[in-house]
């Protein structure tokens, strides 16, 4: 099959999730995508395609967030899910990748199972919340509240991509309303405001292994320096693109490389 990618649930602990594999490597990669407004169920193919470049070292796998969701469940909570995953399946010492609040929860699963973690990367994420994060968040979960997904679609695009990816496929804006409206509106709230819940600054002192952390200077999700703050403090590998903003892990074409180059070493 197309680089392996094999798509099922897995039970653990008091729920069953979606979750992807792919690759023929010997080692392990965990990849823990950000806030989006739909699962990864049927995304195997192009999640494979978007990340092939692993798919010779490495067995990846993706998890999605579990299905039953509550007021006030938290990125660390959604670790301790990564973590009960991993433990099923007998996967140890494994790379972890994490884009946005996928980087949020790989922060707490390095910092609360560090058995678990061989290598971490930290892809446009922070540690803890500034006025930048606050403001995008709140706007998006107030405009999903109103039923407005033409306007929360068209400000997460805009706010994500750079100014030159949005004039090119300005035209495709009305198709992207369509598909990616969300399809849970209540659960996409709720994971919205999880985002608002990582505060791991002043643990990350209790990250040991090696880490290299990207990130986007023109960055309007997760503010320009929340890749520097979590860089400075673990005194650790960084790439900013001075050019790009938060998705920047889709917009330039040597990310998966840098990423790829720093966990074969």
């Amino acid at each position: 099959m197309f680089y392996n990618v094999k798509e099922g649930k897995l039970r653990i602990i008091d729920t069953e999730f979606d979750y992807i594999t792919f690759g023929t490597g010997k080692k392990t990669l965990i990849m823990i995508q950000g806030l989006n407004t739909g699962g990864i169920r049927g995304a195997g193919l192009s999640l494979a395609f978007m990340y092939r470049i692993f798919a010779k070292d490495y067995k990846v796998y993706l998890f999605d967030r579990r299905p039953d969701i509550w007021e006030g469940i938290t990125v660390r909570d959604f670790a301790k899910d990564i973590a009960a995953a991993m433990d099923e399946l007998n996967l140890k010492k494994a790379d972890i990748f994490g884009v946005s609040q996928g980087g949020m929860i790989a922060q707490y699963l390095a910092i609360d199972r560090p058995d678990l973690v061989h290598k971490l990367v930290l892809a446009v994420t922070l540690s803890k919340n500034n006025d930048t994060v606050e403001s995008v968040i709140n706007s998006w979960i107030s405009m999903t509240e109103q039923g407005n997904m033409k306007a929360l679609v068209s400000d997460m695009a805009y706010k994500m991509y750079s100014e030159e990816y949005v004039r090119r496929y300005k035209l495709l804006l009305p198709l992207l309303t369509i598909l990616q409206k969300p399809k849970d509106v209540k659960r996409f709230i709720l994971l919205a405001k999880s985002c608002l819940t990582c505060n791991t600054y002043e643990e990350l002192d209790n990250i040991k292994c090696p880490v290299f952390v990207l990130g986007g200077n023109q960055d309007k999700v997760v503010g320009r320096y929340a890749s520097n703050e979590i860089a400075d403090k673990l005194k650790c590998k960084m790439y900013i693109y001075e050019n790009l903003g938060h998705a920047a892990y889709e917009e330039a074409k040597d990310f998966n490389q840098k990423v790829l180059d720093f966990l074969r070493k």
